[in-house]
């Protein structure tokens, strides 16, 4: 015969308040940590953001800080610019030949960086030095360069019995010494940047491909390129967005800061200063932002697009292959 042994009940467990606050420290705390950034970016990003679109869709009157709904008539009116057109193909002439110059010269420097010299330190911090120099700096030592009268390449040309360049009237000239300027001021950035892509490359590599009896330009161009890609596309994303957004060079190309007399140097960021802050039409300047803002998005998304493919068929070409294979590749 069985005997039915009485059911114990569970105690019931009572979570002290000190307990509920614990845990609800843990599930809040570290949103609350990062909300101070939200927050910020909210009210000076997002609210401008928010506010410049508003303003673009209206005849917006400074005195009364008030508007008058327009629709797209700001657009319409900022497309319709001859000046609109100067300062876009103006922009994109400065950026192509400020961009493409620089990416090559900072490949080389930072290629030479990552041998094994002497004083590396001190020459990786002398080329960040000129961009730690002022806009303004800058722009006071490229005009006695590139001076139409007295300049220093101009001097150098008229001694080699050559006709010298009028740097600040012809269109193409203009956009050489700005682009110069640009340069001197970014170069040895992205070639720091690039610098430590190439740090990160393995050095087994290299001993591999010397091994072999690959020579340094063999080695480069078959290890050191295909492994810079994905930071080579990272500074071409950011050379793009700063190069259209170009202000500081061709404000500081003369004491005028308008361009040029024929807007032989104009650019967008440029007409848009103009705009706002010369003609005091700030609806109009906002729909001119908004318009830089979607030609730099379609740029972005398009290098995006290409970033991803490269960088998803390097991985699957590295993935693919048997590891023999790989060391020949690398090789």
């Amino acid at each position: 015969m069985s005997v039915a042994l009485p059911k114990t009940s569970k105690p019931v467990r009572v979570l002290s308040f000190s307990n509920r606050m614990s845990r609800w420290d843990l599930k809040i705390s570290p949103y609350l940590y990062i909300s101070p950034f939200f927050v910020m970016f909210a009210i000076v990003g997002l609210f401008p953001i928010a506010f410049t679109a508003v303003i673009s869709f209206m005849d917006w009157d400074l005195v009364r800080n008030s508007g008058t709904f327009i629709g797209l008539d700001q657009y319409v009116w900022i497309l319709q610019q001859p000046h609109f057109w100067t300062a876009l193909r103006n922009t994109f002439s400065i950026f192509l030949l400020s961009t493409v110059p620089q990416l090559i010269l900072a490949i080389f420097i930072a290629a030479i960086l990552d041998r094994n010299i002497r004083a590396k330190t001190f020459w990786r911090m002398g080329v960040l030095l000129p961009y730690v120099v002022a806009p303004v700096a800058v722009g006071l030592i490229f005009n006695v360069v590139f001076a139409d009268q007295f300049g220093l390449v101009n001097g150098l040309l008229t001694d080699l019995g050559l006709d010298p360049i009028q740097w600040h009237k012809e269109p193409f000239w203009s956009h050489v010494a700005i682009s110069t300027m640009v340069n001197y001021r970014w170069t040895g950035y992205n070639a720091l940047i690039l610098l430590a892509a190439m740090q990160a490359v393995n050095r087994d590599y290299y001993e591999a491909a010397t091994v072999d009896g690959a020579g340094p330009f063999r080695q480069f161009v078959s290890i050191t390129l295909p492994s810079l890609k994905p930071t080579l596309i990272f500074v071409v994303i950011t050379s793009t967005i700063g190069g259209l957004q170009i202000f500081d060079e061709p404000r500081v190309f003369d004491q005028f800061g308008r361009g040029g007399a024929g807007q032989q140097w104009l650019t967008i960021s440029l007409y848009l200063y103009d705009i706002g802050w010369g003609q005091w039409n700030f609806g109009r300047a906002a729909a001119m932002a908004w318009i830089l803002f979607l030609i730099i998005l379609v740029i972005g998304l398009l290098n995006l697009f290409v970033t991803r493919s490269l960088v998803r068929d390097e991985g699957r070409r590295g993935l693919g292959q048997p590891r023999g294979k790989r060391k020949e590749a690398a090789q």
